[in-house]
């Protein structure tokens, strides 16, 4: 399920780059908001609404009757300039908070941060020459850092990865990967990761579902998913060895595309009690795909997510998942990279914090699913939703 970025986030972070990068310089008008009309295509509502963002940054000053004004002292000039570099920002909710929460930091430590502009992508080649560019473009405004999350669901986004990765490390700009590292789990690049515990994701997940009765498990991920998923199924695989079931590696399964028929031939091969879904963009396309087919959830087969994005609790049937404390990964982000810049000499860290399992409908209750023989118990940091 993909998400675009809202169009008033592309005109801020086009003005942004543009202040930032000393294309409007201090004191400058911007133009009009009948010529940014104009130039992006969009609403009054949509330019006001980017500029009142500029304006609350420190970036801008409005003045009633005349215009929108570069302030004086803009944040980046006196402090450090960083980059973010999310090629899947526009595809995942997650992103949003976490890099919002990494602006606010910086900010308060009168640096700056630019929001790189990775227009939305219909083919998976242009998403990888963006990707490039964007690094490139960085590398020219000298920034003192770079917040990268690795390209996935790409055909060559392992080979991007690694040439965005090299560009940097040869200029010599520290490097803080965002929720996902660069190699197969449990390798590790050497710069600083800062994402939730996602093998713990995978156990939370798996462990609830056993707790409910189910032993026939499948772990769902779309092809070409980032390192990330194979820590999930780590997760996975260890819940279900301490709970006495048998692992079986084909019940572990990747989706090549959204094509219902793909959903049914599984459930057919496969015959599932439950899905643990690697994210919960994958859970929302199998929940509808399954629905389609006539299967009743939780009645006929339970699903767990990961992410706990915003329209979790609005699909068809509300979904049970993990939930990312995107704010906090934001902040410890920020203070990773601050530290970084201050200690360039420091090892290597994977920063990992804490995630809970969130209970909603698609999960049902004892004895509600395809299998009853289980009984949950109280987990520490789980919460239900009532």
């Amino acid at each position: 399920m993909h998400k675009r970025q809202p169009k008033y986030q592309q005109v801020f972070a086009e003005l942004e780059e543009g202040i930032l990068s000393g294309r409007y310089s201090p004191g400058q008008k911007l133009p009009s908001e009948a010529a940014l009309l104009e130039e992006f295509g969009t609403s009054r509502i949509t330019v006001v609404r980017a500029l009142r963002e500029l304006q609350q940054r420190g970036l801008v000053q409005r003045r009633a009757g005349s215009g929108t004004y570069v302030t004086a002292g803009v944040p980046g000039r006196t402090g450090l300039l960083f980059g973010l570099l999310i090629p899947n920002l526009g595809e995942t909710e997650i992103f949003g908070p976490i890099c919002q929460s990494i602006a606010e930091v910086l900010q308060g430590q009168k640096h700056a941060l630019l929001w790189g502009n990775m227009t939305p992508a219909p083919a998976a080649e242009a998403k990888e020459a963006q990707s490039l560019a964007l690094c490139r473009q960085y590398l020219a405004q000298k920034v003192a850092g770079v917040f990268f999350s690795p390209l996935e669901w790409t055909p060559q986004n392992d080979q991007v990865n690694q040439a965005v990765v090299a560009v940097l490390e040869a200029a010599r700009i520290p490097i803080i990967l965002l929720d996902r590292g660069l190699l197969p789990y449990p390798r590790r690049s050497p710069h600083d990761l800062v994402s939730i515990d996602h093998r713990r994701a995978g156990y939370l997940g798996t462990e609830h579902l056993v707790q409910l009765g189910c032993r026939r498990i499948v772990f769902l991920a779309y092809a070409n998913s980032a390192p990330t998923i194979e820590a999930r199924v780590a997760g996975y695989q260890e819940a279900l060895l301490r709970a006495g079931v048998a692992f079986e590696p084909d019940l572990v399964q990747q989706l090549r595309s959204n094509d219902v028929r793909e959903i049914a031939q599984l459930m057919q091969r496969f015959k599932p009690e439950a899905l643990v879904c690697a994210n919960d963009r994958t859970a929302g396309h199998v929940m509808r795909s399954l629905l389609e087919l006539d299967y009743r959830i939780p009645r006929d087969v339970r699903i767990v997510g990961i992410d706990d994005v915003q329209y979790a609790s609005l699909l068809p049937v509300p979904l049970t998942t993990v939930h990312q404390p995107c704010r906090d990964l934001g902040i410890a982000a920020a203070a990773a990279m601050l530290e970084r810049i201050t200690v360039p000499d420091l090892p290597p860290r994977d920063i990992l914090l804490d995630c809970r399992l969130v209970m909603r409908e698609s999960c049902g209750t004892p004895g509600s699913g395809p299998s009853n023989g289980g009984r949950p118990r109280t987990v520490n940091g789980n919460t239900r939703e009532p």
